[in-house]
């Protein structure tokens, strides 16, 4: 018998922080507290070699239900499509021109944060609509 697994997903970037707080507003996650010892995170970066500040950042989920984020800064930059995207489920259970509707507005809100509208796929006769839209480092992600 298998057991469960918590799982973590990882986004390699170059400003871990910045595409932190992008996802922590896509999913009203939060920053984990500070390593203990140190007051903020601030104190804590303060404390690493130059080299080493910024070079990661995590989100998790509050209610402690979905998966952590990890962001970790890699010097090469995007160059091709994701293998593995993410989908934000904000139209469950809805159809036709109300999911769109609703789609449209929470693009409207992740692109006031730095994200970016890619394009909207149109319900067909297999799938509802979806929203394919990229993070503030270009990561794809799809409203669903």
């Amino acid at each position: 018998m298998s057991s469960i697994r918590q799982f973590q997903v990882t986004f390699d970037c170059a400003d871990p922080e910045r595409v932190a707080r992008f996802w922590c507003e896509v999913l009203g996650y939060v920053l984990p507290p500070p390593p203990a010892g140190f007051a903020t995170w601030e104190e804590f970066r303060g404390s690493l070699p130059p080299a080493d500040r910024g070079a990661w950042s995590a989100c998790t989920d509050p209610t402690g239900a979905g998966p952590r984020l990890f962001f970790q800064r890699v010097p090469e930059g995007k160059a091709v499509k994701n293998r593995l995207h993410l989908d934000v489920r904000v139209g469950t259970g809805l159809v036709g021109e109300e999911r769109v509707a609703v789609l449209e507005a929470e693009c409207a809100r992740l692109v006031a944060l730095g994200g970016a509208r890619v394009r909207l796929l149109l319900a067909d006769d297999d799938n509802e609509s979806c929203l394919v839209m990229q993070d503030v480092e270009g990561n794809e992600f799809c409203l669903d």
